[in-house]
């Protein structure tokens, strides 16, 4: 390997670290935990809820709402939406706020 790619390479990591060890980058990071957890939270307590509640709460989910179908029909359908409304809200999230920020940052790191 030349010395002159050595030195590119060696230019190019030290950028690299400088960027990674930006409070710019940690807060990024920091960020991108908290929204995915709070998705992942309400998630878990949608799915979760109505698996709990199907399994305690018989009586409830076998009312009739129809001629034949029950509550549990319409609430488990609610629990599918939620997840693809919480997807399409972090797909919003990262498009908006921060695949920009991502792209910001590794304009910094070729400089």
């Amino acid at each position: 390997m030349s010395t002159v790619a050595s030195k590119t390479q060696r230019s190019a990591q030290k950028a690299a670290h400088e960027v990674i060890d930006s409070p710019e980058f940690k807060h990024l990071v920091v960020r991108r935990w908290k929204v995915s957890m709070a998705l992942l939270v309400t998630l878990f307590i949608c799915y979760y809820g109505y698996i709990l509640l199907v399994a305690t709460n018989k009586e409830l989910v076998s009312r009739k709402i129809g001629e034949v179908t029950t509550l549990a029909i319409p609430l488990g359908i609610a629990a599918i939406v939620i997840a693809w409304i919480l997807t399409a809200a972090y797909v919003v999230w990262a498009n908006r706020s921060y695949d920009p920020e991502v792209e910001r940052l590794k304009g910094e790191l070729k400089r």
